[in-house]
Formats: structure tokens, sequence, C-alpha cells
């Protein structure tokens, strides 16, 4: 299999320091394929690439715009949802079938994003007389996502569909054990109209690449972590905000194969 590499702005890059990573297949443990081994310098140019699309053709794009973009990538991944399957349980290790159950979940995510692009309201407020109070909602700008080896696809379309359904611009790090499948959607989700920069993967470890997304994050914004976050990332991100969702689990001994966790990042600069 060809070298995996960065999808950033649009482009396949290689890592900025020439690094790859041995992609094993869990079940011989024999390498086939490699990744870009990323570092802080490709995720700067991530985050860049992602402002651009915000500040640029992404972000001037209407709810109803994004919901056909976001329809089309369903379309596109429902055709191509024995391949998704078939790449996901080779770089994982999961069954076919499970695997084959989370590529169809990633085509309903998609369609039901698609659907409520258009759909998310704001509110008027009744107040005192002579004002109008309403909320307005708005996306955060950048996002940063962190999708752990497990579920890569489910937890990719869930996170990352809806960033991009209110118009945010997204840099993910999926986990170094379950790349493939995320780096083939973001080929779909450019054959299906999303503009250069509004989705950016950079493959890698959680310590570097992982730690430079976390760190990141503007002061007092906001980080989301599914359930079962292990102590391990939480120990990365806490410190780095108050604002963590879900709290760092008590330290118990595993190995990092069984340690799973998401985080979403927003409005980081």
């Amino acid at each position: 299999m060809e070298e995996a590499r960065h999808f950033i702005g649009g482009e396949w890059s290689a890592a900025s320091g020439g690094e790859t990573i041995a992609v094993l297949d869990p079940s011989d443990g024999q390498p086939f394929t490699q990744l870009a081994r990323g570092t802080a310098a490709d995720i700067d140019a991530a985050v860049h690439a992602a402002r651009r699309a915000f500040e640029g053709a992404w972000g001037a794009a209407s709810a109803a715009e994004r919901g056909r973009v976001l329809y089309r990538l369903s379309m596109l991944v429902a055709a191509r949802q024995e391949e998704l399957a078939q790449l996901e349980a080779r770089d994982t290790g999961k069954p076919l079938k499970q695997a084959r159950a989370d590529s169809a979940a990633l085509v309903r995510y998609f369609e039901f994003y698609a659907g409520a692009a258009d759909k998310l309201h704001g509110e008027t407020l009744p107040y005192q007389a002579g004002y109008t109070v309403m909320t307005i909602r708005e996306p955060h700008g950048v996002t940063g996502h962190i999708v752990p080896w497990n579920y890569p696809m489910q937890i990719f379309g869930r996170s990352v569909g809806a960033a991009l359904a209110v118009g945010n611009a997204c840099v993910v790090k999926p986990a170094e054990d379950a790349c493939l499948s995320v780096l083939r959607v973001a080929e779909l989700a450019a054959e299906a109209g999303l503009p250069a920069g509004a989705l950016n993967i950079v493959t890698g470890y959680g310590h570097e690449a992982g730690a430079a997304l976390a760190s990141r994050r503007a002061a007092g914004t906001r980080a989301s972590a599914s359930s079962d976050s292990s102590s391990t990332v939480g120990a990365i991100m806490t410190p780095r905000s108050t604002a963590a969702v879900a709290s760092p689990s008590p330290p118990v001994a595993r190995s990092p194969r069984n340690t799973c966790a998401s985080f979403s990042i927003c409005g980081i600069k």
C-alpha cells in the first residue's frame, strides 16, 4: 500500500521532519504501509489552512450549501462502505462485521448532519418593553479533533460531521493505530466539494502531534471528551484548561493499545 501522508489544505504532504511510522497489520504483526509522523510544525500548517478556509470559502458558505456538501459526502461514503470497512478492519484489527457496521454508521452521521446544517436556530427571548433580546448561534472557527483507535470512522463522523455542519474548519489527529479510513474519508470530502483547508488530517503520535494540537487551544475555550477518556489523555489535556468536560479516569494499568479517548477542541488559534 502507498505511504499515507498528511492531508493539509486540500493536498497530500509528507511530515515536515521527513519521518514515518510503520503501520502493522494486527493479524500478523507485519508492516503493510507507512504513516507520516506529524510534528508541531505540521499541526501549525493544518491550523493555518483551516483558518484560511474558515475566513474564506467555507466560512462564507451558507448553511444550505454546507448541508449539500455533507450530503454528497454521505453518498460517496455509502458507495464505498465495503472499501472503508476492509481498510479499517485491516488497520485496527477489528472484525469485518464490526467495521461494516461502522462504515454504515458513518453514512448516517453525514446524512444526519447534512439535514441539520440549516436547522440550527437562535432564539428570541421575552424581555422588557422596548427591548429585543436574541441569541445567535455561530461557529467557533477552527476546531481540533483527537480521534481514538477503536472506532475511528464512527467518532470522526459524529464529531467532525457536526463541526463541519455548523461551519467550523477542522484539524484532526487520528490515533496512529487507526488513520487509514479517516484519510480516505478526507479524500472523499474533497471530492464532495469541501473547500481546501476545511478538513485537515495530521497523523502521528499523541505525545507529538496530539500534544501540539491540544496546546493550540486558546485560553477559555472548551474541550469535550468521551466518557471513557484515559488518564494519559486527561493528563495531556487538563493542564491546558480547566474546561475539559470529562475528568480523567483513575490511574489503572493499561497498555497503550487498550487506551481510548476522544477529544474535540473548540476555538483553537
